[in-house]
């Protein structure tokens, strides 16, 4: 008996697609579905990336006996360099927890992080996300900020089982409160949809700010936590027509090659009572002078966690 021809099944098909897509779409029916299909991709991403795991480990084998010197060399002049660093660190923390103590201010947030490392990444092009190898088991929750080693890279947006799914802040639908770090003002970073650089949004035509400023996360929204870098002003044009600047953001993240992320566990972010695996500042790494001020320190109260930054 004849079946259906290559037309009429690939009719069926294209109906079947769009109809899953919009399901997934409009509604929360296929969630649990996606759920349990992360549970079985989490394996297939790591064999996918057992050759280049594999191809790193000759290549670390194969360098010479000279390079590793040279390597070993440079690592321990950072390293000192560091510790001076640390060193001027620690007297400035000590110095502002007197301030606060005379100001009558709030204590120090002890901050907690999270490694992660990303796995994946979102081929479609009008999208910035990616994927992370920790999920709900870790303690990963919906609207974590995540970081690398120089700014705010986004937020979770999709927690599963042994994964996450990450929102680039340079997402057209992503915004988040910022100030300049210079005066203080402030104004809403919205992504792009590049990598290449953010949008600051209503910056009246006679505000205060230049090409150079660096820009923070303000804390407002209570989603990301208050300092931290997002980027620097790249350019300011204004038009006299107009009632607000056009201003550019460079972010500091580098949001196409970081591979390794931090996970920031705080009480901006509501995450209650979720104690992560790695500490931001351990003790054991600072000297004794940054240990006596921290322990005179007491965590603030944890904030309800307000409303998302994404728009």
């Amino acid at each position: 008996m004849k079946g259906p021809s290559l037309g009429v099944r690939l009719v069926v098909l294209t109906t079947l697609s769009i109809a899953l897509m919009v399901v997934d779409a409009r509604f929360d029916a296929l969630k649990p579905l996606r759920s349990q299909l992360g549970l079985f991709v989490s394996p297939l991403y790591y064999v996918a990336e057992l050759p280049v795991r594999a191809w790193d480990s000759v290549t670390e084998l194969a360098s010479s006996r000279a390079q590793l010197i040279s390597d070993n060399d440079r690592l321990r002049a950072e390293a000192l360099l560091t510790q001076r660093k640390l060193q001027k660190l620690a007297t400035l923390t000590e110095q502002n927890v007197r301030l606060r103590e005379l100001l009558n201010s709030s204590s120090l947030v002890d901050e907690r992080v999270l490694v992660a490392e990303l796995i994946g990444v979102d081929p479609n092009p009008f999208t910035q996300r990616i994927l992370i190898d920790k999920g709900e088991n870790e303690g990963v929750f919906l609207g974590q900020p995540v970081l690398d080693a120089t700014g705010l890279m986004g937020q979770v947006v999709e927690v599963l089982p042994h994964s996450a799914r990450v929102l680039m802040i340079t997402d057209a639908s992503h915004s988040l409160p910022v100030q300049i770090n210079r005066n203080g003002l402030r104004a809403i970073a919205s992504g792009t949809g590049r990598n290449e650089w953010l949008e600051l949004r209503y910056v009246g035509d006679t505000a205060d700010i230049r090409e150079g400023d660096i820009v923070v996360s303000s804390g407002l929204g209570q989603r990301f936590p208050a300092g931290y870098p997002v980027g620097r002003v790249q350019s300011v044009v204004r038009h006299p027509s107009q009632s607000f600047a056009e201003v550019r953001v460079t972010p500091s993240a580098q949001l196409n090659r970081s591979r390794y992320l931090l996970l920031v566990f705080s009480p901006e972010s509501g995450y209650g009572a979720v104690l992560p695996a790695l500490d931001l500042t351990p003790e054991a790494d600072l000297p004794a002078e940054a240990v006596g001020a921290q322990d005179n320190t007491t965590p603030a109260a944890q904030g309800e966690e307000g409303g998302s930054d994404a728009q």
